[in-house]
């Protein structure tokens, strides 16, 4: 029963990473770089699909993103979701091709991100916190119904603390890192 706890919630703790992590990609840094908005999600004929399934994504300078669809009906939907996004980027396109121009950020523009970025963290820890939460009443839950001792809660509770806090630095060095780069840039 323990060992389901500690599973379901180490399951848990990496989808939120995936997620933070994707999140992490989808602020821009100021190079331009085709893994920004090829997990992006467009609304092709009816269901979401990411933007690398629906075109080719190359960066062929430092400072642009092209976009060439294999369907050139998609055009119009990647263009959405790209001005729906956080990028602050607005697409051009000649017909077949869509051209993301990245400029240089400014000075203020950067501490914006680095605010952004800081508070993707702060989610990220607020959520890895919930499912420890959550675990740990599971765990004393299971203590009080007698079918876990009291040794085996405090042990599970320290395991469910140890996973929290390895997931927990992954989330503060992945900021450090996109702190790094957007200061750099």
């Amino acid at each position: 029963m323990i060992k389901d706890i500690l599973s379901q919630s180490e399951v848990k703790m990496k989808k939120t990473m995936e997620t933070i992590t994707r999140e992490f990609g989808e602020v821009r840094t100021g190079r331009a770089q085709p893994s920004l908005i090829e997990e992006m999600h467009v609304e092709y004929y009816g269901s979401p699909t990411t933007i690398r399934h629906v075109a080719a994504v190359s960066s062929p300078d430092p400072r642009m993103v092209v976009i060439q669809p294999w369907d050139v009906n998609a055009i119009v939907d990647i263009e959405r979701a790209i001005m729906g996004s956080k990028l602050g980027i607005n697409p051009s396109n000649d017909g077949k091709v869509i051209r993301l121009s990245f400029p240089q950020l400014s000075a203020e523009r950067r501490e914006e991100m680095i605010k952004v970025v800081k508070d993707m963290a702060e989610k990220g820890r607020v959520a890895l916190r919930s499912i420890r939460r959550d675990a740990n009443d599971r765990v004393q839950k299971s203590e009080k119904d007698s079918s876990v001792s009291e040794d085996d809660s405090k042990k599970a509770q320290d395991a469910v603390q140890k996973i929290t806090d390895k997931y927990i630095k992954e989330i503060d060095l992945m900021l450090e890192k996109k702190s790094k780069d957007l200061k750099e840039v």
